[in-house]
């Protein structure tokens, strides 16, 4: 929306008053002529002030001359001829930012979703935008939705909720080429959100679980077997150094009466294996 600006209301005022102090000063008015030059003053301040406009850095006026385009003016201050020159549209140059959404659209795999989306977009060719299109604001709406709507149908779902970016610069080629002969220019397109059914959230949740317990326990017997294996090389190595078995065995008790701090039963076939009694004796 335009800011107002009061510059030509100011000026209205101060041509008037000039009217109408000219012509009081000047000759020895009566009250028969007073409200001619009242009238005489309102429609000089009418006319000059209304042929003064100003307009904003980042607006473009549309002025048309009997009907007929004739040029763009702003920013800054310019005028126009009164009752021959009019001001068709005041367009923003600005990037502007505009929200557009697609409810219940089947995917390629004919599930419902609802997508929000944020597109930036800029007037590049005022003349044009004015021109070429009645209303270029609802048009770039209009051409946003149905664009989406065609991305979505030929989208899967899975790719939908994996590769925004993707679709967003899908969508920003299929809006740029439409809305280009309107002498519009599509910055970028961003999706904001899509959602799903909550019955298939649900199941896509329930599958998530399920697919990370499947992991779970892949990981779980793959360590088991690794395990296996090591013990498999333990006692190849055990088998061949009786040394070492003893030496682990006694190991085991250490650990066991350290951190537990209490009494371990050791069966007499264990000792025997381990041959702890001819130690004791050899010592």
């Amino acid at each position: 929306m335009r800011s107002k600006n009061i510059f030509p209301t100011v000026i209205f005022f101060i041509i008037f008053a000039a009217v109408v102090g000219i012509a009081y000063s000047g000759t020895g008015m009566k009250s028969a002529s007073s409200a001619v030059i009242v009238a005489v003053g309102i429609l000089i301040a009418s006319l000059v002030s209304s042929a003064i406009k100003i307009a904003d850095p980042w607006d473009r006026a549309v002025v048309l001359r009997l009907g007929k385009f004739w040029r763009l003016r702003g920013p800054g201050l310019f005028f126009i001829i009164p009752v021959i020159d009019t001001i068709a549209y005041w367009i923003d140059t600005r990037v502007i930012a505009t929200s557009f959404k697609a409810e219940k659209t089947l995917t390629k795999d004919t599930v419902p979703v609802d997508v929000d989306a944020v597109l930036f977009w800029k007037v590049m060719n005022p003349e044009r935008a004015a021109l070429e299109v009645a209303d270029y604001i609802n048009a770039i709406s209009w051409a946003s939705q149905t664009a989406l709507r065609d991305v979505i149908g030929k989208t899967l779902l899975a790719d939908m909720l994996e590769g925004r970016e993707k679709i967003s610069a899908v969508l920003q080629k299929i809006i740029d080429e439409r809305t280009e002969p309107w002498g519009i220019q599509v910055r970028s397109v961003e999706i904001k959100d899509v959602l799903i059914p909550p019955s298939l959230e649900n199941a896509m949740s329930m599958q998530a679980q399920a697919e990370r317990e499947r992991q779970a326990r892949v990981i779980l017997g793959d360590s088991e077997r690794q395990v296996a294996e090591k013990f498999n090389e333990a006692a190849k190595t055990y088998a061949n150094n009786p040394t070492a078995l003893h030496l682990r065995a006694m190991n085991m008790l250490y650990e066991g009466l350290k951190q537990n701090a209490t009494v371990v039963i050791v069966p007499s076939s264990a000792i025997d294996t381990m041959q702890l009694g001819g130690l004791l004796k050899k010592e």
